[in-house]
Order: structure tokens, then sequence, then C-alpha cells
């Protein structure tokens, strides 16, 4: 079975029933795997949470990436504007939102377990906003877009895609400013 088939089967496992039902046990049983075959790949449960929190981060990254790339790198606001693009897309694309809460609430038992989003969240939002029109702005907007995802991850249901389009282009628009 694949790594990431494992991943998937982790995460709904800490979605769905919370941190203390997440075992190794449990994610090879929602697997469909034998514990050996989960063990081969992660030989621990920190090793398991260690991998779906550089999942979580990894996508992150790729997704600023791409927008970055498509809406040219040197553009003014052009790393906020990809940052509420990539935000967005996790929010209201293939019902990946549980994701970063569920790597979140596994890693928060364990601060070394947790520091590589901590310094994923440096990274993002401590990142010079200097070539944004508006820095203050630009965080303001970085923030907002961090706590809708907190809020959604909570309450998938909470916003309506027509909602969240509206949010995200108000978002966007204080850009502009």
């Amino acid at each position: 079975m694949k790594k990431q088939a494992l991943l998937d089967a982790a995460e709904s496992v800490l979605s769905e029933q919370g941190t203390q039902a997440l075992t190794l046990t449990a994610v090879a049983e929602r697997a469909g795997v034998s514990k050996g075959g989960l063990l081969y790949h992660f030989p621990t449960k920190e090793a398991l949470v260690r991998a779906m929190v550089a999942r979580v981060i990894e996508e992150f990254d790729d997704l600023i990436a791409s927008y970055m790339n498509s809406s040219g790198e040197g553009a003014p606001g052009a790393y906020t504007r990809a940052y509420v693009e990539a935000t967005f897309e996790i929010l209201t694309g293939e019902a990946r939102a549980y994701r970063r809460w569920s790597a979140i609430t596994a890693a928060a038992a364990d601060p070394e377990q947790a520091e590589p989003l901590n310094e994923a969240m440096r990274r993002w939002h401590g990142r010079d906003s200097g070539d944004d029109p508006d820095p203050g702005m630009a965080m303001v907007v970085r923030l907002a877009a961090e706590g809708l995802w907190e809020v959604v991850s909570h309450d998938p249901g909470l916003y309506d895609a027509g909602r969240l389009d509206a949010l995200k282009q108000r978002l966007l628009g204080l850009l502009e400013r």
C-alpha cells in the first residue's frame, strides 16, 4: 500500500474520531492493511504524525508556488494573493480542508512534533511583505484567511461555496486598496 493512502487513512481516523483514536492499529484497519504493513512505512505513531504534518506543509507550499507562478512572482502583492488563492483552494477543493486540522491536532500533543508546522507558520506569516503595496493590510488578509481556514476546519458546512467565493473576493479586494 502506498504511503499516501496510509496517511489518508490516518487523517480520516483523526478527523472522524479525534486524537485518542489515532493508533497504529486503527490506521491499519482503516487502510485495510496489516499492522505490519503499516509499520513497514511508519515504524511509530510519531513517524506517522511527522509524515502527516510534512504532507500538509508541502501541499500548501506547492499551492502557493503554483499561484505565484501563474500570477507573476514579481508582481506587487503576488505572495499574499497566492496565499489567499491557495487557502481557498484547500477550503473548497476535494474535501481536503480537514487535513491541516487533523495534523495540527495530532502534532499539538508533542511540541517536538509541532515544530515543523511552527516553522512553516513562521515562514508563511513572517515573510517580508515589502512587495505588497500595503504590508499591514497584506498581513491582515493572510491572518483573516488563516482564521477562516481554522473555522472551516471545525465546521466545514458553515459557509457554502457562494459565501466562500464572496469572502475570497473581499479579501483579494482588500489588497487593491
